[in-house]
């Protein structure tokens, strides 16, 4: 049989060349990629970061459609990955998203080469070992909308610095060892849209900063800290806001004095030193849950809207609290 000088071009082009022009990812960004995987143990979680094919179909990281540069890497579940952030996820200059979540043997303090991803949108670091301070630095990531760094032991005060995040939409602080105050620069934020303001389970202390009354958040929660006063500003019948949790801190207030959200279907304010009597405006919300046990309440249960619905257990141990779904008032 004749072979032709065309077929065997064809052959060799199929064979030798059609690898390396189906591979889309970046040579660069591919030797970076392996970089993290060395400086990480080589984990079984990145098997797949085999160097002879197309970093774009590798498991955990994510290609633009077009440019083929990496733009989202998201490493999680998996305890058998050990030691710190690599510097080298700094030398990803496309990446948008950054996760690290539910990795307890990832350890060290958050890497500063991070503040060179000048794209970067979305930055979680949750559930791990990291340790040390909220770095300052994080406030150069001016394009970041969702900043995640709960579950870890971080410690130290919180930087007033993020407030400068021009276009931050989420705030997820909560599940550390933080101190020292709420900074009074949380209440001016550039961008309006921020919308989840979590910062519970640490050891913050002092007041709610009065500059809070002009940001109008959906979702609060500061529980479970040791903070004081009178926290009213967070509140507002001008507000959006659907959730506040204030739960077991040491606030100390006249709750009869305060104007709810409209909006506001979820509200915990059990074991802190609460004085007041339960306002009627809370018969007009469309509350799926409240709690206002543990505290100095006085006064009988406004009848109407939702406040019958709930147990015994959203009003109990407070001073003198009475009606349904209590003891009649005597």
């Amino acid at each position: 049989m004749k072979i032709y000088p065309a077929f065997l071009s064809f052959l060799f082009i199929t064979i030798f060349i059609s690898p390396s022009v189906s591979d889309h990812c970046n040579a660069q960004d591919k030797e970076v990629l392996l970089k993290i995987k060395k400086a990480l143990g080589n984990p079984y979680l990145l098997a797949s970061w085999d160097p002879k094919t197309d970093c774009c179909d590798w498991y955990c990281l994510e290609c633009h459609p077009n440019t083929h540069r990496v733009v989202s890497l998201t490493l999680f579940s998996d305890d058998r990955l050990t030691g710190q952030i690599p510097p080298e996820v700094g030398d990803l200059p496309y990446l948008e998203t950054l996760l690290f979540r539910h990795l307890p043997n990832l350890n060290g303090t958050i890497q500063p080469a991070i503040t060179k991803l000048k794209n970067l949108k979305t930055l979680r670091l949750s559930w791990t070992n990291l340790s040390g301070p909220v770095p300052n630095f994080l406030s150069q990531l001016k394009n970041l909308t969702y900043l995640d760094l709960s579950f870890n032991n971080l410690s130290g005060s919180i930087p007033s610095s993020l407030s400068t995040l021009p276009n931050l939409e989420a705030l997820h602080l909560d599940r550390n060892k933080l101190t020292g105050t709420i900074p009074e620069s949380f209440g001016m934020f550039p961008s309006k849209n921020l919308y989840l303001f979590i910062l519970s389970h640490n050891k913050l202390s002092g007041t709610i900063p009065a500059s809070l009354a002009n940001m109008d958040f959906n979702t609060i929660d500061l529980s479970r800290n040791l903070l004081e006063g009178d926290p009213s500003v967070l509140f507002g019948p001008n507000k959006t806001t659907f959730e506040i949790d204030l739960s077991r801190n040491m606030f100390q207030f006249d709750l009869s004095k305060v104007q709810f959200p409209k909006s506001l279907a979820r509200l915990d304010l059990n074991h802190n030193k609460i004085a007041g009597s339960i306002p009627a405006g809370l018969t007009d919300l469309e509350l799926q849950f409240m709690n206002v046990s543990y505290n100095r309440l006085c006064g009988r249960i406004p009848v109407g809207g939702p406040l019958q619905s709930f147990d015994y257990s959203t009003y109990f141990h407070n001073r003198c609290l009475c009606g349904a779904p209590l003891d009649t008032c005597k």
